[in-house]
């Protein structure tokens, strides 16, 4: 049972990556295999892609969780989670981006991506210099809503593939809110940034 928290964390490695791949296809981005894709196909693979970008979204809450339940904290565990909730996050986005022409969510997505490597940097900085960059409470709800925001956008993306109708006024409230969670979270994405940034910069200068 121990090992179940560090199990689901690899789930989400693995549904991050046939999340990310299938997404490509769909898009015609895989030339080896999109040319061969029917578009039933290429909406199947829309559907799949949310169905496993939401499941290993549930298992990020859950790994965490069991892993304090059962007493199963492991520095493996430590170093999985947040590479799979960067991996998933960013296979997501590129995606989504890949899906075609969406200019309402660039900025963001850019601005998310941008994030995401730097903190990884300044990690990586930190661990060499013997620092440690713990997780804000504004962390854990930055990437909640990203989740979320994401889920959302890719249901508007493969709004078709779910055989629904293409009417304005049936579609526009729910991409509205998907635009408007997404970038609400890259905002908080870029002030976690900027506070993680400080922190660094405050711990490498004592």
């Amino acid at each position: 049972m121990k090992a179940l928290p560090n199990l689901l964390t690899s789930m989400r490695l693995v549904l991050a990556l046939f999340m990310f791949v299938a997404l490509a296809a769909a898009a015609g981005a895989a030339p080896w295999l999109s040319e061969r894709l029917t578009p039933e196909q290429q909406f199947a693979l829309q559907r799949w892609a949310l169905y496993a970008f939401v499941v290993a979204a549930v298992t990020d809450f859950f790994d965490g969780w069991l892993a304090r339940k059962l007493g199963a904290v492991t520095v493996w565990g430590a170093i999985l989670d947040p590479i799979g909730d960067k991996v998933l996050v960013c296979g997501a986005v590129l995606g989504l981006l890949a899906l075609g022409p969406q200019p309402m969510v660039v900025l963001p997505a850019g601005l998310i991506l941008f994030r995401e490597f730097t903190v990884s940097a300044l990690r990586e900085v930190g661990a060499g210099k013997g620092l440690k960059l713990p997780v804000t409470q504004l962390a854990k709800w930055k990437t909640t809503l990203q989740l979320v925001a994401l889920a959302l956008e890719l249901f508007v993306s493969a709004w078709g593939a779910f055989g629904l109708p293409d009417d304005p006024a049936a579609k526009a409230p729910v991409e509205i809110a998907a635009h408007g969670l997404f970038w609400l979270a890259a905002l908080i994405t870029v002030v976690t940034g900027a506070q993680y940034w400080n922190q660094t910069r405050k711990a490498l200068q004592a």
